[in-house]
């Protein structure tokens, strides 16, 4: 089942249940999943289920923001809100991957562009992000390359 198959799924559910958070958290990811397909190719595009968790992802960088912000305001009540749907946001992307994981991808990815020093950097990121596809995020990718390069 492709993410937009379980999204329909999942928000005639949240419709039988009359659960209006998760409501509300689902048309906004349909739409902007659409306006994502529409922005692509017109009106009658499919996006890949790569290109889907790319907007997923985005949807999920908004809410991270928003905690941030409105804790850093003092607005716990709103940033609990955001939590909620980063949290139903969350069960559509692809499973992480582990630490261990990450670690030895990068080693692999650095061995294989022979990159030796932090200028380098660049091609082992572009290199990495078609490795990894998006199951794991770039703050956290570029961080590694830089442990490991500046050892």
């Amino acid at each position: 089942m492709t993410p937009q198959e379980r999204l329909d799924s999942d928000l005639k559910e949240a419709m039988r249940a009359r659960d209006t958070t998760k409501l509300g958290v689902l048309r906004m990811l349909k739409s902007a999943l659409k306006y994502a397909a529409i922005a692509k190719s017109g009106a009658e595009a499919e996006l890949s289920d790569a290109e889907a968790a790319q907007v997923i992802r985005k949807q999920v960088k908004q809410r991270q923001d928003s905690i941030e912000s409105f804790e850093k305001g003092g607005r716990a009540e709103l940033a609990n809100k955001e939590r909620e749907e980063l949290s139903i946001l969350n069960a559509y992307l692809p499973q992480g991957m582990s630490g261990d994981e990450l670690v030895k991808v990068v080693r692999e990815t650095i061995a294989q562009v022979g990159a030796t020093s932090k200028a380098q950097m660049g091609a082992v990121m572009k290199a990495l992000q078609a490795k990894v596809a998006g199951r794991a995020d770039g703050k956290i990718l570029s961080q590694e390359v830089l442990r490991q390069l500046s050892s």
